[in-house]
């Protein structure tokens, strides 16, 4: 269930505070609306991690589209000849 808070709850920051776990964020609601989440370190860094990977995976599908896709036969005789190069 998610922990939600009215933002007067900052007053005593240091319990609300408390409350932020990996996983289970901290929400404030500002006029009986959702405004601001506090999240842990960890999960802040895995959601930028993830954003990350989803862009890189978003180039490599959009460069795949214009040239066309390879099966796995091609990559792996495109690695090969490139392991034999060396």
């Amino acid at each position: 269930m998610p922990n939600i808070k009215p933002i007067s709850d900052l007053r005593n920051y240091t319990d609300v505070l408390n409350d932020v776990r990996v996983g289970a964020p901290v929400f404030l609601m500002k006029n009986g609306r959702g405004r601001y989440a506090i999240l842990d370190m960890q999960d802040y860094e895995q959601t930028q991690a993830t954003i990350k990977l989803l862009g890189e995976l978003a180039k490599g599908r959009q460069s795949g589209e214009p040239e066309g896709w390879l099966d796995s036969s091609a990559v792996r005789e495109h690695f090969r000849t490139k392991a034999n190069e060396k």
